[in-house]
């Protein structure tokens, strides 16, 4: 997922207040458990994507999701914000902003590898230790699998693609031909 503007903002401030609080990690892992809620259930989306539903009804619902889950306070105030300004649904670009934003305060790269199917690990060791010679920071590696692909590796660092994929090179010898 690519995060735009209104993502990277929340996450600068919500990373910022906990930093404050020193609970960044803790932080980051309620994101991961709340995007996984979030993504799980539809009710939970319906109920909070509905305009017919008042902001305070909104609001209690937050903190009861906030509450039974044992979300950091910094992060359940962010999600009472997102609510009362109708961006709840931006909630897994937020996650995704954080995760990059602390990542790289941190010295690490985020570096997305997109393959046709399984890879071994062995791979993916090598891919990790390739990319952290040409980043120079340690590289966190997000796997996905794409058969659309047919075969190859599409891999995203930042705003740097390298795109080796079978996909890829038909594309460009379908426009050679065309020329």
């Amino acid at each position: 997922m690519r995060t735009g503007p209104l993502g990277r903002r929340y996450a600068k401030a919500l990373l910022a207040l906990a930093d404050e609080a020193g609970q960044t990690e803790k932080v980051q892992r309620d994101l991961v458990d709340l995007v996984a809620t979030w993504d799980g259930s539809e009710e939970l989306r319906a109920v909070v994507e509905n305009p017919s539903v008042s902001a305070q009804v909104r609001a209690s619902l937050v903190k009861a999701v906030a509450t039974r889950m044992g979300l950091a306070p910094s992060l359940r105030n962010a999600l009472l914000l997102l609510s009362d300004r109708r961006r709840l649904k931006h909630l897994p670009e937020v996650a995704e902003a954080f995760a990059e934003l602390s990542e790289s305060r941190a010295g690490r790269v985020r570096a997305e590898v997109t393959t046709a199917g399984p890879m071994p690990a062995a791979y993916y060791t090598e891919l990790a230790k390739t990319l952290e010679r040409v980043t120079g920071k340690q590289v966190v590696l997000v796997k996905h699998e794409d058969p659309s692909l047919i075969a190859g590796v599409v891999t995203r660092v930042g705003d740097r693609v390298y795109d080796g994929s079978v996909k890829n090179q038909l594309q460009k010898l379908g426009a050679e031909l065309r020329d």
